[in-house]
């Protein structure tokens, strides 16, 4: 599938809407150095960092749904505790809007704990409780899911064997869908052995292992993928059935169609958690959009691409996917909008890099602003430079700055080897875009106080470092602007 192809499917899915149903749950990480074994048993010992949480489960399918630009109601529970408590503001912060999701006391939020070092998995600590969801509840659930349907361009049903997706669940959101006169697909992300409980669905997308369990066939070939596929959809009735393989990539068998193996890309993989949500995300987006489900699979192929090459659970972004098909590394932009930024953030403290975050005008840039970055990007390990935006720029400076535009400004320092990303922000200070990235040292030049440096109070209270950086000597954007006047009055 040519970029373009690619560029054509992404701008036609960020006006859909799109529901989700399924199991919710908080993933939580506990970031730390392993350096030492413990005198008491022979287990490494883990100095903790940092701890960070993400929307998980059906959560996470949402989130990629959103960060693709589709509008979203997600449909679940959480408890009424304080993890489900941070399952919901995480939704408010991603643009996910919450009422689907209901709080139920008698269940608590299921939760999964990663402690991460060195940029993988030593452990994972499960909290959850099982089995099905109360009547009441789940007639709940029902009536937010008839609601939605009425605007929705799709229904997606994400399946983690907690209780929420029950034998019948499909089968009644394919009669809500019919009582509306409506002919919208259903996709499912299934977890149990028997997929007939999923009949009614348009489109499946189990795992290599779950097509396994389901089918009583071992996939070591392509033959044996375009045979466990087959039974599938005539188990099922599915029109299509999209099988994940791992570092093979994925297949797409249709109605009346071959069984295609779409070839992963060769990039590194650091852990595949969530890469199925992505997958169950960008494929449902591109059939609600009329794709053919070939390039709809290799659609979602490009975004579970991205999706494995970092840590933990994140959802993966429209210009993301355009890298990856374009061939780009997605770290390899350096400028990107404020949801790219947090998420190519996000994917370098995954790999244990710590961020440094400055910011400025960066008109005419000199060699002070150049020691002040590379002296930053000496203080962590990935710099992030905010910049101010021309109108900011005039608001601050006046009406004869910034002498060199945005754009450019953008594109000189995305030159410089120290600087990892530069985003541009429109407010006249970047507190909010600190709140975003949560940088572990933001830097500012030595003529400031740490107390008067935007953003210094939020660094330290989660932990993060401030420094002051002394200025060159002589070296100032003011001191060229009057020296270019002079010179052109002579």
């Amino acid at each position: 599938m040519t970029p373009d192809r690619v560029r054509a499917i992404l701008q036609s899915i960020g006006s859909l809407r799109v529901v989700v149903i399924g199991d919710l749950m908080l993933d939580e990480y506990v970031w730390g150095e392993v350096s030492r074994v413990s005198p008491d048993a022979p287990v490494q010992v883990v100095d903790i960092r940092r701890r960070s949480a993400a929307i998980g489960g059906a959560g996470n399918v949402a989130h990629n749904l959103r960060a693709a630009g589709a509008s979203v109601s997600l449909i679940g529970i959480v408890g009424d505790d304080a993890a489900g408590a941070s399952f919901l503001r995480l939704l408010v912060e991603a643009g996910i809007e919450p009422a689907g999701v209901a709080q139920v006391a008698s269940r608590p939020t299921t939760v999964k704990t990663r402690v991460i070092a060195r940029g993988q998995q030593i452990v994972r600590l499960d909290e959850e409780k099982r089995g099905a969801v109360p009547p009441a509840v789940r007639a709940q659930m029902l009536e937010a899911l008839g609601g939605a349907l009425v605007e929705a361009d799709a229904v997606l049903v994400s399946d983690y064997a907690k209780g929420v997706v029950d034998r019948t669940l499909v089968a009644d959101i394919a009669s809500s869908i019919r009582s509306r006169g409506r002919a919208i697909p259903i996709l499912v992300d299934p977890k149990l052995a028997d997929l007939t409980a999923y009949a009614g669905c348009d489109a499946l997308t189990p795992n290599r292992k779950e097509a396994e369990a389901a089918t009583g066939l071992t996939l070591a070939g392509d033959g044996d993928v375009a045979e466990a596929a087959a039974k599938i959809r005539k188990d099922t009735g599915a029109t299509h059935v999209l099988v994940t393989l791992g570092e093979r990539g994925l297949a797409i068998a249709s109605a009346g169609g071959a069984c295609e193996i779409v070839p992963a890309q060769a990039r590194e993989v650091y852990d595949v958690t969530g890469a199925g949500d992505t997958v169950l995300a960008y494929f449902g987006l591109a059939l609600a959009a009329g794709a053919p489900a070939g390039d709809a699979a290799r659609l979602a192929n490009l975004a579970a691409g991205v999706a494995v090459a970092r840590v933990g659970t994140s959802a993966v972004t429209p210009a993301e996917v355009m890298a990856a098909a374009e061939g780009v590394s997605s770290g390899a932009a350096k400028s990107l909008g404020r949801v790219e930024a947090v998420s190519r953030v996000e994917r370098e403290r995954s790999l244990g890099r710590r961020i440094v975050f400055t910011n400025g005008c960066f008109d005419l840039l000199h060699a002070g602003h150049v020691h002040l970055l590379e002296r930053a990007r000496a203080l962590g390990d990935f710099l992030v430079v905010g910049i101010n935006s021309d109108a900011s720029v005039r608001r601050l400076k006046g009406p004869e700055r910034p002498v060199v535009l945005e754009d450019d400004r953008v594109k000189v320092l995305a030159a410089l080897d120290a600087v990892g990303l530069v985003i541009v922000f429109e407010e006249d200070t970047p507190i909010e875009i600190i709140r975003r990235l949560r940088p572990d040292v933001l830097a500012k030049g030595g003529d400031y106080e740490v107390a008067t440096i935007v953003g210094a109070e939020e660094v330290l209270s989660w932990g993060g470092r401030v420094e002051t950086i002394p200025l060159v000597s002589g070296r100032s954007t003011s001191q060229l602007v009057d020296v270019i006047r002079k010179t052109k009055g002579d």
